[in-house]
């Protein structure tokens, strides 16, 4: 492991005082808080909605309580669905408090919980129903679809099990980004379909009654915000900024720079570190979207991205040609000191992780001493912008090591065998690690392992900022 220096200048920025970033990350928490709050009670809010309208004099008989119990989990777990189409809408309020990572995740992880109370909704009310009819469930099924709307409402059901299944891990990884993606756009699908049989079906919605505007307005709210900030937002943003390719560069071995021109850039607000969602208007690139982090950070005319080739739809950036028009969305994450919430600056990155870090340098303002860079690599032709973030470390008066080197054979580490073997850790690399916000990203089987190691020197979780290179 080596340590670089440079002489390139930069203009002096005043470095922010460490009670500035405490106080800003306690009203992120409590944002945070209070948002968390917000999903889970609108869960309840529809249980004790129904049960406050008649719904708690139900409880007389068996058929009763089977079917009580299935409007409830119907209730809670559409609910569920309209708080993670909310979480997937890249709301700037939302994203700014819990950053897009932790949205996602959150969203995925409804995901299993709705679809077993969808189910649960579906065999206790065919079971109620059954029971009073004196049928069995399964028959109990004709009957049901001769309801008005209840076939969009099993359509609905079957587009969720469609989307929750090709969200395990286990079989996203046979997909496409693109496929997984189209897949999961027949979420909105299954919610539309089962609007009506909400509104029409069983008089649990009865029309005038407060639980049908509660339910109307979180519908309002849930599709508003996708049309809204997946849709309206990007679309005049790419309008107002015009973004066209000025220029593609090859760097490295499948690795291109991709730079922009465009109209008052800056306004864009991006910080150092976020990323936005790409899309390239040519006949062969047109319906992919790219999840890239900005390498640099734009001025008011131009910007820059730099792409690794990791599968069909990346790969075929290195080929376009200068003058493609460009649509964007966002900037997204808190990848950025933004999040700051110690005095002191960790950044670990490896391979093409090393992107944002370039542009979180760039636009942070640092006292001298306050950050030190570990750029990762295994072999010299992996070292892509390494002399300008030395350059920006310089500059800024940060100490900039770099690493290079194959992992050891049988031994899990994150660092290169030779500096290992030499007994290289985060203590003697990092000796104020514990006061200082750590930054991680690179792939994410490296960036496991580094966080782990960063996790067992005791650090508080909120002082970790890991981005990870998958979806």
């Amino acid at each position: 492991m080596t340590t670089h220096a440079a002489t390139r200048r930069v203009v002096a920025r005043s470095p922010i005082a460490d009670g500035d970033y405490r106080r800003a990350f306690a009203r992120r928490g409590r944002r945070s808080d209070a948002l968390v709050i917000a999903l889970w009670a609108s869960g309840a809010a529809a249980a004790a909605l129904f049960l406050a309208s008649g719904g708690l004099s139900q409880f007389s008989s068996i058929t009763e309580i089977l079917t009580s119990i299935g409007i409830v989990a119907g209730l809670i777990g559409t609910d569920f669905i309209l708080v993670m189409l909310v979480l997937a809408a890249r709301i700037p309020l939302i994203d700014a408090t819990i950053g897009h990572d932790r949205a996602i995740a959150l969203h995925r992880s409804l995901g299993k919980p709705a679809l077993y109370l969808l189910l649960a909704h579906a065999a206790l009310l065919l079971t109620g129903y059954g029971l009073s009819s004196g049928i069995n469930p399964i028959a109990e099924i004709g009957s049901m679809l001769t309801l008005p709307d209840m076939p969009l409402a099993f359509i609905a059901l079957g587009l969720l099990i469609a989307v929750v299944v090709t969200s395990l891990i286990a079989v996203r990884k046979h997909f496409s980004y693109e496929a997984w993606h189209l897949i999961h756009l027949l979420s909105y699908a299954s919610v539309l379909f089962a609007l009506p049989h909400q509104l029409s079906v069983g008089g649990v919605l009865a029309e005038g009654s407060f639980q049908r505007a509660y339910w109307i307005s979180l519908y309002v709210v849930a599709l508003g915000s996708i049309v809204t900030f997946r849709f309206a937002q990007p679309i005049v943003s790419s309008l107002r900024h015009r973004l066209r390719v000025s220029s593609v560069t090859q760097i490295a071995p499948g690795v291109t720079t991709i730079e922009f021109s465009g109209r008052r850039l800056r306004a864009l607000g991006a910080s150092g570190g976020q990323f936005f969602i790409w899309r390239f208007w040519t006949g062969r690139t047109w319906w992919h979207s790219h999840p890239i982090s900005l390498s640099s950070m734009p001025n008011n005319l131009s910007a820059r991205i730099t792409v690794r080739a990791l599968g069909e739809g990346s790969a075929q950036l290195a080929t376009l040609p200068v003058g493609t028009r460009v649509s964007i969305e966002g900037p997204y994450g808190l990848f950025s000191t933004v999040a700051r919430t110690s005095p002191k600056l960790t950044i670990i990155a490896a391979g093409i992780g090393v992107t944002p870090v370039r542009a979180l340098l760039e636009s942070a303002a640092l006292a001298p001493g306050e950050a030190t860079v570990l750029l990762r690599a295994s072999t010299p032709e992996e070292t892509y912008h390494w002399d300008e973030i030395r350059a920006i470390a310089a500059a800024q008066g940060a100490i900039c090591y770099s690493m290079i080197g194959h992992r050891p054979q049988h031994t899990p580490s994150w660092m290169a065998a030779a500096d290992a073997e030499r007994g290289v850790t985060l203590a003697t690399t990092f000796p104020d690690l514990t006061d200082s916000d750590v930054y991680l990203c690179g792939p994410t089987p490296w960036l496991d392992l580094v966080e782990a190691d960063v996790r067992a020197t005791g650090i508080h979780p909120h002082q970790i900022h890991a981005e990870r290179f998958d979806w």
